[in-house]
């Protein structure tokens, strides 16, 4: 009898479409639990992000004998998480209705705040890549706030 492997990846990626009978076999293999628990309490770290998506974390010891910057490794990280928590969504930049939000930032008093989060429906703040928005605003603000450290480094 062979048996099927399932990572947790792509467990969650059928369960969304799964038959109801699929969906009770994936739920008697890892749980309830594991299918009912929301994106922001699975991603706490860039490592979960990473483990999230199933991809290899990047080795800042490789990174710094490239020609890369700070920022943008600060960039490709925050790339990474933004696309485990957002999943599918993809902006529609031609689409005035769609709502993209973004944190929003501040540097007060030599210190890097996050203030609140913001959406533009028809362009991308110069402040923050096109590609590092959120389809809600408590995305957007969870991850202003959970991840303040990587967009500091991104930013300034």
């Amino acid at each position: 009898m062979k048996q099927l492997q399932i990572t947790e990846q792509n467990a969650r990626k059928l369960y969304k479409d799964a038959t109801p009978e699929f969906k009770a076999a994936l739920v008697d293999t890892f749980g309830k639990e594991f299918f009912s628990t929301k994106i922001t309490d699975r991603i706490k770290t860039y490592e979960d992000a990473c483990a999230e998506l199933g991809v290899d974390t990047i080795s800042e010891i490789d990174f710094s004998t490239s020609e890369l910057t700070p920022d943008e490794i600060n960039y490709r990280k925050l790339k990474t998480i933004i696309k485990a928590l957002v999943g599918d969504w993809k902006a529609d930049w031609s689409n005035s209705d769609q709502q993209k939000w973004q944190p929003y930032f501040v540097l007060s008093g030599g210190v890097f705040v996050f203030v609140d989060s913001d959406y533009d429906a028809s362009s991308a703040d110069a402040g923050c890549s096109s590609r590092l928005c959120f389809p809600t605003s408590e995305l957007a603000e969870y991850a202003g706030k959970q991840f303040i450290e990587i967009y500091n480094g991104f930013m300034l």
